[in-house]
């Protein structure tokens, strides 16, 4: 990968995405020197416009950009970088300096969904209720939701396979939250195993 900087001014943008959600955390400029910093360091380096220098994304704040991956475009001239994030990322303490919500689709919104009924104690809800009735209730239930899942994918019956599937995920995401763990840091172990 050989990014192009004679085409700008020796300056090529740079987005920034967050390597889970997504989401685009912020645009920034590269140089050469600040894209080997960047490579060499595994840091996210700009060239910073304003203050005419190097400026590697954190080096006030603490909250440094982890590159975990970097691609060029189709013309050599643009970055995308898919980062970890210490912590927010714009300077006015958003995660995204677009201010927009993470883009993490609907499992992340359920399980909101899930930590709201229980957290607030919602009478009538049935999460509420199974997560009330303790941890061994509820690891039992997911137990009966995959022993179900599994007997209807050895039948021919779609509708009922993804409806078992369902159920076994809507409970899945009930338990991770009685043992105190979020889909996210599940996915940081899978993220992990991938290399």
């Amino acid at each position: 990968m050989k990014p192009d900087f004679n085409k700008s001014d020796g300056l090529i943008p740079v987005i920034v995405q967050d390597e889970l959600s997504l989401q685009v955390l912020m645009l920034g400029y590269m140089n050469q020197e600040a894209y080997e910093k960047t490579l060499s360091e595994k840091k996210v380096t700009f060239f910073s416009r304003s203050k005419n220098r190097l400026w590697t994304k954190g080096e006030t704040s603490g909250n440094f950009l982890w590159v975990r991956d970097i691609k060029l475009d189709c013309d050599d001239d643009t970055l995308l970088i898919l980062a970890k994030a210490d912590g927010p990322t714009c300077h006015k303490g958003t995660v995204s300096c677009f201010n927009t919500q993470p883009a993490k689709g609907f499992l992340y919104r359920l399980e909101e969904t899930i930590s709201e009924r229980i957290d607030q104690n919602i009478e009538g809800s049935y999460t509420n209720q199974l997560y009330r009735r303790g941890i061994n209730k509820v690891a039992q239930k997911v137990g009966e939701e995959a022993v179900e899942l599994v007997i209807e994918a050895k039948d021919d019956n779609d509708e009922l396979f993804k409806n078992e599937a369902a159920d076994l995920m809507y409970h899945y995401l009930i338990l991770l939250k009685a043992k105190g763990f979020t889909l996210e840091e599940i996915e940081e172990v899978l993220k992990a195993r991938e290399k």
